[in-house]
């Protein structure tokens, strides 16, 4: 019965919970030794991963709001690490890395990703795959519930009962094919 337990869909919430708070708090320390939270962290890492961004798209990608992301650019730009300028369309305010902040995160990036190699070093790489399309199906089948509840990321409401494995493989199949075209 133990075995059983945590094949659970709460059984495999709780591993996973704790897998993520277990690495959430090695990066937190390791990110903080540079005078970053997480959340600074993940602003500097999608400007050094996609350049210049408007302040909503990086939100967007860190999963903070913008109030959050605001405050974050603020404590940034206060230490110089990043800068803000009006982008084609001057209402869009772009953001992006000085040379400052571009030498710190790619530093920093470094020995994060190192980090995160070796807490996946005990996986294969058909683990890995495995791991990332579970988790990817776990991710949209959620994301379709609480849209289907009218609170998902784009307020879309509906009350098809299918919905959820639906959209659930509408999204992997999009993925999929996003992944044959990369590589």
């Amino acid at each position: 019965m133990a075995g059983r337990a945590m094949t659970t869909g709460p059984g495999l919430w709780t591993v996973l919970a704790r897998a993520y708070r277990a690495m959430a708090d090695v990066l937190e320390h390791s990110a903080a030794a540079e005078g970053l939270g997480l959340s600074d962290f993940g602003v500097l890492e999608v400007l050094l991963h996609k350049g210049p961004l408007p302040i909503s798209t990086i939100g967007e990608k860190v999963l903070l709001t913008n109030a959050s992301m605001t405050s974050a650019v603020d404590r940034l730009a206060a230490r110089g690490l990043v800068a803000r300028a009006c982008g084609e369309d001057r209402r869009v305010r772009l953001v992006s890395l000085t040379a400052e902040g571009r030498e710190l995160i790619s530093e920093v990036y470094g020995r994060h990703a190192a980090e995160i190699e070796r807490m996946m070093a005990g996986l294969s790489e058909a683990e890995r795959a495995a791991m990332r399309t579970g988790l990817k199906r776990i991710g949209f089948a959620a994301q379709a519930m609480a849209e289907e509840r009218g609170h998902g990321r784009n307020g879309v409401a509906t009350s098809r009962m299918n919905v959820v494995p639906e959209r659930c493989r509408e999204a992997m199949a999009e993925e999929e094919r996003r992944e044959r075209e990369r590589g």
